[in-house]
This record gives C-alpha cells, sequence and structure tokens, in this order.
C-alpha cells in the first residue's frame, strides 16, 4: 500500500554536511519517491506542534533547543510500506544500537542529536505533514 511519511533531516545532518548522502539513501530505494523538500529554520509554534506530546518530559526543552538550532530538510516521500521503511533505514535513536547501514548506525554519535525524524505511524505521518506541508492532502 502507498504512504507519505514526513522526513527531517536535523541541524546535526545539516551541519554535517550529511544531507545529500541521507537523501540519496532514500532516493536508492525502489518505488519511493521525494515529492516534496524545503530546507527551513523551525519556528517556536512549529517546534510546539510537532513535539507537543512530550511537553513536560525531560527532553523536551533540550530536544525543541536542538531543533530551533539550525535548518533542517523537511521531506515528503511516497511509496509502498515507506513509513516502516524509512524508521528502518534510520535506525534506532541510540547510534550504539543502530545497526551498520542505517543512517544512525553509520552516522550518529549521540542519542539527543540523531540526525533524522520518520513518522512513525501513519496517524503521525498524517498530523506531521499537516504540520510542515499543509498545502499538501
Amino acid at each position: 500500500m502507498s504512504q507519505r511519511t514526513l522526513v527531517l533531516l536535523k541541524p546535526d545532518a545539516v551541519r554535517r554536511g550529511l544531507i545529500g548522502e541521507i537523501i540519496g539513501r532514500i532516493e536508492r530505494k525502489a518505488d519511493w519517491s521525494i515529492t516534496a523538500m524545503e530546507l527551513r529554520e523551525l519556528g517556536q509554534d512549529t517546534l510546539e506542534q510537532h513535539y507537543g506530546e512530550h511537553r513536560g518530559k525531560p527532553f523536551y526543552e533540550p530536544l525543541v533547543a536542538f531543533m530551533a538550532s539550525g535548518p533542517v530538510v523537511a521531506l515528503v516521500v511516497e511509496g509502498e510500506r515507506v513509513i516502516e521503511g524509512v524508521r528502518r533505514l534510520a535506525g534506532p535513536t541510540d547510534p550504539i544500537a543502530a545497526e551498520p547501514g542505517s543512517i544512525r548506525g553509520d552516522f550518529g554519535t549521540i542519542v539527543r542529536e540523531n540526525l533524522i525524524h520518520a513518522s512513525d505511524s501513519e496517524e503521525s505521518a498524517i498530523r506531521e505533514l499537516k504540520i510542515f506541508f499543509p498545502g499538501i492532502s
């Protein structure tokens, strides 16, 4: 079943010059397409909408500060089982636990700055895409 998902290349990926490498890995997957892409700074409103469910948790403030620390690349990726697939391609949040060959396994350094966000479910993808790409239905 074809799906859409939101992918964010986080400020550490942008700072480290990994945009092309990560996008290349996504593009090389058969039947996946990047249908929208934008380099942008994330404002407080966007960050609160995106991470609002974590408000009050100990990692919320540092996460929001990190995501506001530099530009991100926001992508809409479409394809068969793309939600599950991009998350597998990204690897677990902890780069030590991430398998070699995954984005975090190959390039990750610390848990908090983990290079990439990918929607974790179809419901999350729908909600997140409305935040980042409201013109895409």
